[in-house]
């Protein structure tokens, strides 16, 4: 009897795998799809190399080489005291050497560096990637921005590619290039450390890329570029070690650069919109349980100006400009500036809690010192 019923279970289970065996052969021969192991997803990993942007961008660099004479006296502080006293009223002119870089923005000989590169130098003399040198000439210079454009009698040349987008994002990889204490087309790499970087007190108007590639004495004018071989940026300062600093650069991004590349190119200067008030981001502050208003705030206003005539005084808030919102102090200082000399705008501003519209013409801004 337990024999019997044994033989019905193992029966069972025989016809059961027989059954399921059937099934599956059926499923997969109507749907061999199922049967497919899903593939991994590949992970995503930086490239072993960035020769090809570096090749692309190289050429497009150049070294800047210049040389100043300046008036010393006859015998330094380290000569004999006999001869210092004995020439104590006679001076000399020496030549003193000085180093940067470029980058070629047309292929008719147009160099797009910085201004202090060149500032009140004799002479310009520009190494090309290969090899060739050209005395170069100055087109203009703008001090609000640290930029200058030069021209050498060149044809041909390879020209830089910039990408004047917003789209980079701390972290992006970039590389520099330049004429690091004289050694040509010498590159680092980095990352974007910040984007839209201002209130710095290095120049008047401010919009830059901070990068921990590193940037040396020599390299200032030169390209900051993204992995496609991209100029994002003009290399213009660092911070130095003796401050403590350390990976801490910064290039004035290529949308600045381009605009005052093609204001200079057109005009010989670049031409801004001056509303005769310096303004700040507002204090974080309450003012009777209320919010601290969204504007930036005027810190210093010249007399007779724009901003003067218009009504506007120091402490006013401005809120909106043609119905928009002003932004940072930064975003607002650069929005005039980008206007046409004689634009009107209006403002919405706040004085003592009472809120009031005004209308202002901007002029043509006085000239900056360099």
């Amino acid at each position: 009897m337990i024999f019997r019923s044994m033989k019905r279970v193992v029966t069972l289970l025989l016809q059961a795998t027989v059954a399921g065996l059937a099934a599956a052969f059926v499923v997969v021969w109507l749907r061999p799809e199922w049967m497919r192991v899903p593939e991994s997803q590949p992970q995503l990993s930086a490239p072993m190399s960035y020769a090809d942007a570096v090749n692309r961008t190289a050429p497009s660099v150049v070294s800047i080489y210049t040389r100043t004479m300046v008036s010393e006296p006859m015998i330094g502080e380290d000569g004999d005291p006999l001869y210092r006293y004995l020439y104590r009223d006679r001076r000399v002119l020496r030549p003193r050497a000085g180093l940067g870089s470029g980058v070629i923005v047309s292929s008719e000989g147009l160099i797009l560096t910085t201004a202090h590169v060149i500032e009140n130098v004799d002479n310009i003399l520009v190494a090309l990637f290969n090899g060739e040198v050209a005395e170069a000439r100055v087109i203009g210079t703008d001090p609000g921005t640290d930029l200058a454009v030069l021209k050498i009698e060149r044809t041909g040349l390879p020209a830089a590619s910039f990408d004047t987008s917003a789209r980079h994002r701390p972290g992006d990889v970039v590389l520099a290039i330049g004429n690091a204490f004289g050694l040509n087309h010498t590159v680092t790499a980095g990352i974007i450390s910040a984007t839209g970087r201002g209130d710095l007190n290095i120049t008047a108007f401010e919009d830059f890329i901070q990068t921990d590639a590193a940037i040396n004495s020599g390299n200032s004018g030169g390209a900051l570029i993204n992995p496609k071989g991209e100029v994002i940026g003009i290399n213009s300062a660092s911070l130095s070690q003796d401050m403590g600093a350390q990976g801490i650069s910064f290039a004035i991004s290529a949308r600045l650069a381009t605009e005052v590349l093609r204001e200079i190119v057109e005009y010989g200067s670049v031409r801004r919109a001056w509303l005769g008030a310096n303004v700040i981001d507002p204090p974080l502050i309450r003012l009777q349980g209320d919010a601290p208003p969204n504007g930036v705030q005027i810190s210093q206003i010249y007399r007779d100006g724009p901003a003067w005539r218009a009504g506007l005084r120091p402490g006013d808030i401005l809120l909106t400009a043609d119905g928009k919102p002003v932004g940072s102090a930064r975003e607002f200082a650069i929005g005039i500036a980008e206007q046409e000399p004689g634009a009107e705008i209006e403002f919405l501003a706040m004085r003592n809690g009472q809120r009031f519209i005004t209308m202002v013409r901007l002029i043509q801004q006085p000239p900056l010192q360099g």
